[in-house]
């Protein structure tokens, strides 16, 4: 569509081998980096300037290499900022308290939004508070999910299968899951049953990859069309 020659190519890199490949990356003219966990937190440590939100959620999905250096940033916030407009101002819940549950409370900061954050252990609280010191965030037990359906919006940034466990029988909330596959996640499913309006993980995949291209390619386009391209794109994907 844009008419630029490349290649995406994806590999699978530990985090012990994260910097050999970065280093092998950065050397052999590749333009840039599209990162998953648990990565986004590792590559910090290595790149040469981090975008200033993104160095305060401490997650990065995108690397960009320049002639001057690497420059990473959240492309993950960029896109929750665009999906999650119509609920700011409102009452949303995390599950979750890694890089996309952070990317996701980054892009609620200055929106005067209601903020709870469920997690298993109390391991992250702290990091979270760290990097988000300027947004009230409500902190629950993981076991107190039914306390929670009264929200406007509920996302899920856990692994597939993390909450399979969870139940509810009445809500109030749409339901947002980063997960795209496999798909529908059983709690999604719950959700669809009760009529809600539920978000996918491929809208999310897809929005932050705009930004992505963009940066990616230097190319000004219309982000309509291309979401409308690459949501085709993906959806086929996800089927094979």
């Amino acid at each position: 569509m844009l008419g630029v020659e490349a290649e995406f190519l994806a590999h699978e890199v530990s985090d012990q081998d994260f910097g050999n490949f970065y280093f092998e990356s950065k050397n052999s003219q590749y333009r840039g980096l599209a990162l998953t966990m648990p990565l986004k937190e590792i590559c910090i440590g290595f790149i040469d300037r981090v975008d200033p939100i993104a160095k305060q959620i401490s997650s990065v999905n995108t690397v960009i290499f320049e002639s001057t250096g690497s420059i990473g940033i959240s492309t993950d916030l960029l896109a929750f900022k665009n999906l999650l407009q119509p609920y700011f101002g409102k009452k949303i819940a995390i599950l979750g308290a890694g890089g996309t549950a952070r990317a996701a409370l980054g892009a609620l900061k200055g929106t005067n939004t209601d903020v709870t954050v469920v997690t298993r252990s109390k391991v992250r609280h702290d990091q979270l508070h760290a990097a988000l010191a300027d947004l009230d965030i409500n902190f629950l037990d993981w076991h107190n999910f039914d306390e929670i359906q009264d929200r406007d919006l509920i996302i899920s940034t856990t692994p597939a299968g993390a909450t399979d466990g969870l139940s509810i029988i009445s809500t109030k909330a749409d339901f947002f899951e980063v997960v795209y596959h496999p798909w529908p996640t059983e709690l999604a499913k719950r959700y669809q049953n009760l009529g809600k309006h539920v978000i996918g993980g491929l809208a999310l995949l897809v929005e932050q990859a705009l930004f992505q291209i963009n940066y990616f390619s230097q190319k000004e386009f219309d982000f309509d069309s291309m979401r409308r391209e690459l949501l085709k794109v993906a959806s086929e994907a996800v089927r094979k």
